[in-house]
């Protein structure tokens, strides 16, 4: 279970470099790298691991689901850089700002955006503390899935791709093999859903390839995207540098893939060399160790 979370910050460390980069517009990527749009040093993260942090800080302090308190968590990131790897927020997306300016304001934890252009990938970036947390009990899993992506984001497609990939990680956390678990009958849905995500649970990402895949924020391209590296792999290293070396939004698909990857092959799965230069690796190590210990099982 340590994996998934781990997973998340590498995948989040290896694109956040070439996080904006057109594809195809910069060296491959093989490891980590300093500099980039934050000028970050080699194996430092980005918003998507503070956020997973916060949330799971959240999670064990709160004994369970408090959207108030991981609402007050995020704004504290927001504003004075609280679990940062470098003690400021220097990369927020529009749709958590617009959120977390609006909870600012007014105190209400459900405060995500629902409008046309708030589809983004903001929620789905972090959502691995939530079945990890919830383990033992699958429909708290869908539900706290659903509702720690309204905080910030309350648009019913990345509602629904929270919940759907969720369920992927809870899978992947029972030793479900990667046939089963990318397999289209393989979801929570008992009512219609979006098409666009009913097309990738099908398995769209299987006949594809660059530039058919794009790792744009848009919350159903970043979950194809990931998903795609995860296919088309068999291990965490190659899957990891398939998803950032799309460049773009890098960084999130990286953070999206790490989740899924770290979950399934687990944290001995990531190569060492990584690890060792991960920042911060020992923190979110104990925080990934602590969840588990503070699970509700």
């Amino acid at each position: 279970m340590y994996g998934s979370l781990l997973g998340l910050a590498v995948g989040d460390a290896l694109g956040v470099p070439v996080e904006f980069n057109a594809p195809g517009s910069f060296k491959e990527v093989t490891g980590f790298r300093e500099g980039g749009s934050h000028n970050l040093k080699a194996g430092e993260w980005s918003d998507d691991t503070s956020l997973a942090l916060a949330l799971a800080k959240s999670l064990i302090d709160s004994k369970g689901f408090d959207p108030q308190d991981q609402m007050e968590r995020y704004l504290a990131w927001y504003q004075e850089g609280y679990l940062s790897v470098n003690g400021e927020c220097f990369d927020i997306g529009n749709t958590t700002r617009e959120a977390l300016e609006h909870f600012a304001d007014t105190q209400e934890p459900y405060s995500g955006p629902d409008h046309s252009n708030s589809a983004g990938n903001g929620s789905l970036m972090r959502i691995a503390p939530i079945p990890i947390y919830f383990f033992s009990k699958k429909e708290e899993v869908l539900k706290y899935a659903r509702l720690s992506s309204c905080t910030t984001h309350q648009h019913p497609l990345v509602v629904e791709c929270c919940t759907y990939f969720a369920h992927l990680l809870w899978r992947a956390l029972l030793g479900e093999d990667k046939d089963k678990l990318l397999s289209p009958d393989n979801h929570p849905f008992t009512e219609e859903i979006n098409l666009e995500l009913k097309e990738v649970i099908k398995g769209s990402y299987k006949t594809k390839n660059p530039p058919q895949i794009k790792a744009r924020g848009y919350v159903v391209l970043s979950l194809e995207a990931a998903l795609w590296a995860f296919y088309n792999s068999d291990n965490f290293k190659s899957g990891a540098l398939l998803a950032v070396n799309l460049g773009d939004d890098a960084d999130t698909v990286g953070a999206i893939y790490g989740q899924l990857a770290g979950a399934y092959y687990g944290k001995k799965s990531i190569p060492l060399e990584w690890l060792d230069k991960l920042a911060c690796c020992d923190f979110i190590m104990d925080l990934s160790q602590r969840l588990v210990y503070h699970a509700e099982w």
